[in-house]
């Protein structure tokens, strides 16, 4: 595992970090951090974890897979260690921003050290404002958290009991205008009351990476459609000029067919299911 540990000059410091009014006054950091254009995504969540808060995690970050997105987390037990093994999993850049100093012996937790070479080993990075040796302290976690929360420009929840310190990530967030983010849990679950909670209280209900992708700034691509080969001109006319819901009428004038080609295109499109009719209304299927 590299061994250099360097402290980031104020203009290595991520944009939105140097915003906050608490800002860290220094910054330690071990390996690389992402690439420039990359956008910060922080992903939290329970310590004691459940298989589904685990799949969801999984699940979400791959779905990000071919944006520009670097996931930020604390590397702790839990959805932290799960949100930086799926960030690795699938290629996308990943920081572990830690409560003690970055040097082997001091790492917390020290039972995450082979996830921390596996995050340096790909390209990734271990942060800190303390200066090596620096072992963890109570007082420190919260203060980590606020430079999770103020580097991202959006926090993800994934499950949060009713006490958890996520829920101080979460209120840190709010308070640096960051938008938050919540995975929904099932009700009654000890795991996730803080993350229903806070939906509750306004923060965003996701169910997909699309609803993440999104709030990030990014707009999924629609597929490009393909026609079918066999068409015949006036067939292929129809499906081009419906790009939504049509009249017959609103065809005709868009495709310049006589009234005749129209609908003996349309009754061989509806046979083939290539469209449906709905309330007067023509749309490709």
């Amino acid at each position: 595992m590299p061994a250099v540990i360097r402290q980031l000059t104020r203009k290595e410091f991520p944009a939105l970090l140097k915003e906050i009014p608490d800002c860290p006054p220094q910054l330690f950091i071990r390996g690389e951090m992402p690439p420039s254009g990359f956008v910060y995504l922080c992903v939290v969540g329970s310590r004691a974890t459940t298989p589904y808060g685990r799949r969801t995690c999984a699940s979400l970050i791959s779905g990000l897979a071919r944006f520009p997105i670097a996931i930020i987390s604390g590397m702790a037990l839990g959805i932290d260690a799960e949100a930086h093994k799926a960030a690795l999993d699938v290629g996308l850049p990943t920081v572990a921003v830690l409560p003690s100093s970055c040097d082997e012996e001091s790492l917390y937790p020290p039972s995450n050290k082979a996830l921390a070479q596996r995050i340096l080993a790909r390209g990734g990075a271990l942060v800190s404002e303390r200066k090596s040796p620096w072992k963890a302290h109570p007082h420190d976690f919260a203060a980590r958290n606020r430079i999770m929360a103020g580097m991202s420009k959006v926090i993800l929840i994934i499950e949060a009991g009713e006490k958890s310190g996520t829920l101080i990530t979460a209120r840190l967030a709010l308070d640096y205008n960051r938008e938050v983010l919540c995975v929904p849990h099932e009700l009654g679950r000890e795991s996730g009351k803080g993350a229903n909670q806070l939906i509750r209280e306004g923060a965003t209900l996701v169910c997909n990476s699309a609803d993440v992708a999104e709030a990030l700034g990014f707009k999924e691509k629609p597929e490009q459609e393909t026609l079918p080969t066999d068409l015949t001109p006036q067939e292929e006319k129809i499906l081009q000029a419906l790009t939504g819901s049509a009249h017959k009428d609103d065809l005709l004038l868009a495709t310049k067919l006589s009234a005749q080609e129209a609908n003996i295109a349309l009754s061989s499109l509806l046979i083939r299911g290539l469209i449906v009719e709905r309330l007067g209304k023509v749309e490709r299927v």
